[in-house]
């Protein structure tokens, strides 16, 4: 039974939600600086990423999974700022999917959904967390996705080999969220068959489980080039216009 259909049973009680926030990555396309402390606008990229988990009524807990090397600053950041959701800074795997399941390990034990989100995703709207939470409550997994606006080519040795109907194609963003059992379970498996999957949804998809598909927003991008830090200018701009 959906975890908010058990709950409304016991006096519409929310369900305990930790947000777990994977930003151990070496940040390889950013010409040599660390996107998670990027600034944007004088705030470091993942201070903006916790402050919008932090906000959110229905996450309860935050977990950061980062380098070895950034544990001290990133605790340091946590402090400064006062994020006292985020109860532990973790250091990650070798792989997205190892991280991940490093940071769902030492979520607290009462944590019945998690909801599993980029470090270098600064902007998710209010709406957006809530609206993915609440479908993961009663769906089991959910994400927020945006239709691809994009004419889609498929290439064969740099040469187009065909065009690909964009009909019913989404580009899913974060946070991806999750009955706590099935996550873990998920990615146990993936790690123990030697799988790595770019994101949560698909280890979750190799156990045969739907996912339900929530309102995603363009404005919820991910930082991975220097290009995106000029797009985030351009978003706080237009949000503090």
């Amino acid at each position: 039974m959906p975890i908010f259909d058990r709950l409304r049973r016991k006096k519409k009680q929310q369900p305990f939600c930790t947000a777990v926030v994977p930003a151990a990555g070496r940040s390889t396309r950013m010409q040599g600086e660390d996107k998670m402390l990027l600034l944007l606008d004088g705030e470091p990229v993942l201070l903006r990423t916790l402050r919008a988990l932090q906000e959110c009524a229905l996450i309860q807990e935050i977990v950061v999974v980062t380098r070895e090397d950034l544990i001290l600053p990133v605790s340091q950041l946590c402090r400064d700022w006062v994020l006292d959701k985020v109860t532990r800074v973790v250091v990650g795997g070798e792989s997205r999917t190892e991280s991940v399941l490093k940071g769902i390990q030492a979520v607290d034990q009462r944590a019945e959904l998690i909801a599993i989100h980029d470090g270098a995703r600064p902007f998710p709207s209010q709406q957006l967390l809530e609206e993915v939470i609440r479908a993961a409550g009663e769906q089991g997994a959910a994400a927020p996705a945006v239709p691809l606006v994009d004419t889609i080519k498929r290439a064969e040795d740099g040469m187009v080999a065909g065009t690909v109907d964009r009909e019913g194609l989404f580009a899913v963003q974060t946070p991806q969220v999750f009955e706590a059992a099935l996550i873990r379970a998920a990615l146990q498996k993936a790690l123990e068959e030697g799988k790595s999957y770019t994101d949560d949804c698909g280890a979750v998809e190799a156990l045969g489980m739907r996912i339900r598909l929530t309102r995603g927003e363009r404005t919820n991008l991910k930082i991975t080039t220097p290009e995106d830090m000029a797009l985030g200018m351009g978003i706080l701009i237009e949000r503090e216009g």
